[in-house]
């Protein structure tokens, strides 16, 4: 009878071996806004025209190194030269994408609307300083051939074949300077790029939508509806930014065409990742981590473990006074209080209500990190 259990044993643990390594997972990471105000630009200042966005994301990198694609919405501009400025106009020096690289981000998305903060410099100069640090980007482009060359963003690793698109509702009334494109929140022009992307055959479309009302908790009816009309059209997952706030995670589900019923998950607001923002609720926002799994040989994806990771904005002052900003992944601060050195029992206080009410509205699957 031992023989007998030992040999089921063993047929157990092939079976398990097989089925694993038959098995295609893309771990991506969603962050939320990545903002530069001129606090930040001045707390990275280490000299004459030198900064250092470095500390910023110490205690994050970690995690984002961890995803295989790890994505981020840059809400600002990098024009290559002073002045940097902060609100209204975001113009940040391109020390800052040097940092987001070696902090594990993988991809940034720029349709937002601050795209045209620094006209079409702006525009131009973020695209060439995220594709000298080897960034992949989307949402914002040189022209309309770069657009058609490059849109909607084919992404191939781990056996998967995604296609991500980014749209944002305004640019701030900041007219788009030709020949520079910024994608815009159309109907008509996002269910031609969702058809396009199908034709592709990806396994699995991600749009990142820049939308809703900032401050609000709550998503509204046009987010709702946007959001359907995604699904409708071919969207797998909806990633949303802008309200500076986290709003809910629900599965939404349409009726297709077909007749058949498609879920799909809606994230409509991850938050702030980094920003020096006052109002309630916005010191801080959401790393949203998904395994994407599939079978080999078998187009159809199905979602794995996928929850949240509170993110919380820490400004440590040290003894002269000089400022720098932190993206805290909350629950590694609350395992070790001193993972963190110096930082005041009032900010921890700050953090820890910060992620209560956080933890409180939003009820979703925490992961363990």
């Amino acid at each position: 009878m031992r023989q007998a259990n030992h040999i089921w044993q063993v047929l157990l643990l092939f079976c398990t071996f097989t089925l694993s390594a038959q098995t295609d997972t893309l771990r991506l990471i969603f962050a939320g806004d990545i903002m530069g105000h001129a606090p930040q630009i001045t707390s990275a200042q280490t000299g004459k025209d030198q900064y250092d966005y470095t500390p910023c994301f110490k205690y994050v990198k970690p995690i984002l190194e961890q995803a295989d694609i790890a994505i981020g919405n840059l809400e600002l501009t990098l024009p290559g030269k002073p002045p940097y400025t902060g609100y209204p106009m975001f113009r940040s020096p391109d020390a800052l994408a040097t940092a987001l690289k070696k902090a594990g981000f993988d991809l940034l998305v720029t349709a937002n609307n601050h795209s045209n903060d620094a006209h079409a410099l702006g525009v131009t100069h973020t695209i060439d300083a995220l594709r000298k640090e080897a960034f992949l980007q989307t949402g914002t482009f040189k022209n309309e051939r770069d657009r058609s060359t490059l849109y909607p963003l084919m992404i191939y690793k781990n056996g998967f074949k995604i296609a991500l698109l980014n749209y944002t509702y305004d640019t701030n009334g900041v007219p788009t300077e030709a020949p520079t494109v910024v994608n815009l929140i159309d109907n008509e022009q996002m269910a031609a790029d969702l058809a396009e992307a199908r034709a592709r055959k990806p396994h699995f479309i991600i749009v990142v939508m820049h939308w809703g009302l900032e401050y609000q908790l709550t998503e509204n009816a046009v987010q709702r509806e946007q959001a359907k009309f995604l699904i409708k059209n071919g969207a797998d997952m909806v990633i949303g930014s802008h309200p500076h706030v986290v709003q809910p995670i629900r599965m939404e589900r349409v009726s297709m065409p077909d007749g058949q019923e498609k879920e799909a998950l809606v994230v409509y607001s991850l938050g702030n990742f980094i920003s020096n923002q006052q109002q309630p609720n916005t010191d801080g926002g959401i790393l949203f981590q998904v395994d994407l799994l599939k079978n080999k040989g078998n187009p159809k994806v199905r979602l794995g473990e996928h929850g949240i990771i509170p993110i919380w904005r820490y400004i440590h002052k040290n003894a002269a006074g000089k400022s720098t900003y932190y993206a805290l992944p909350v629950s590694r601060v609350e395992r070790n209080q001193k993972l963190v050195p110096g930082m005041p029992a009032a900010s921890q206080n700050a953090m820890l209500k910060y992620t209560e009410g956080l933890r409180k509205r939003l009820k979703y699957n925490e992961l363990k990190i």
